[in-house]
């Protein structure tokens, strides 16, 4: 297993701190190559070099660990992996003893890498069941602490308040009786002179027109305004009849100008005027 360090290698002895055990933890008591006590003290005293790692054997060591952690692992699983660092630590220091000291090459780490690197992941371990216990002992919703029950109940009223004023109010009554009520168109019938009216009143005057007379002088004072467009167009149709009879004689200065109108002087008489008009028909 490769490990990558990004800083000079930390001394185990610094990194590794001995955890606080309770009075009642069991301890890992030893007795190899002449010592005898628990294990952590035979760990400060190799780092002090104050014992002979050569006459400890590691053999007994694993045989003493392992019957240790059959019966310590029921109680607290952590306190076993605490002295696994404990032996680790142990059989580093011996084996530098055995295995003569050579140039390290840039192949692999050494031992006090891979021995820092199971400290510092065996700490991180003990850190997440540390917070896994504090998650599990945590107030807990419905055992330890309750919810607030049924919500209280608050009345809601809601005012009104109008500024319309009475017109207003009138307003829209009446817009409303409006679009439903049937309304009724009747178209008023039109005025319209006939033709034949329009003759009549040339031939009743006939013995006035002595001499050329605008058409419009007969016609317009005596009508209301809103029937002289059509009494026009009809005393012009008659006077044309009239004067193909011979009765009428008829004449116009020039385009738009007034119409003037005289008593025939014979009947075998054509008005040029009548002429020209025939002679565009033709």
């Amino acid at each position: 297993m490769a490990v990558t360090t990004s800083q000079n290698a930390i001394p185990m002895d610094k990194l590794w701190q001995e955890p606080e055990r309770a009075a009642d933890d069991p301890a890992l008591v030893i007795d190899v190559g002449g010592f005898e006590g628990p294990l952590d003290l035979l760990l400060h005293l190799a780092r002090n070099q104050k014992v002979d790692l050569a006459r400890i054997s590691v053999l007994a060591l694993a045989e003493q660990y392992l019957q240790f952690i059959e019966s310590a692992r029921r109680v607290r699983i952590e306190l076993a992996a605490d002295y696994l660092v404990m032996a680790a630590w142990l059989a580093y220091l011996k084996s530098k003893l055995l295995i003569p000291q050579q140039a390290r090459g840039d192949d692999g780490p050494s031992g006090e890498e891979m021995a820092a690197t199971l400290a510092f992941r065996l700490k991180r371990l003990e850190a997440m069941r540390e917070a896994a216990t504090r998650l599990v002992n945590r107030n807990r919703l419905g055992r330890d602490v309750f919810a607030r029950g049924a919500p209280e109940h608050i009345p809601h009223r809601v005012q009104s308040a109008y500024d319309a004023t009475l017109y207003d109010l009138l307003s829209a009554y009446a817009n409303l009786r409006q679009r439903g009520a049937v309304t009724q168109v009747t178209i008023e019938k039109r005025k319209v002179w006939s033709l034949a009216d329009a003759r009549n009143l040339l031939t009743r005057m006939l013995g006035e027109i002595a001499d050329w007379t605008a058409l419009q002088h007969y016609l317009l004072p005596y009508l209301p305004p809103e029937d002289r467009i059509t009494a026009t167009a009809s005393a012009f149709a008659a006077s044309l009849e009239l004067v193909r009879e011979g009765r009428l004689e008829i004449r116009q200065d020039g385009a738009f100008q007034p119409i003037y109108l005289r008593k025939g002087q014979s009947s075998g008489t054509t008005n040029p005027l009548l002429q020209a008009m025939a002679g565009d028909v033709d």
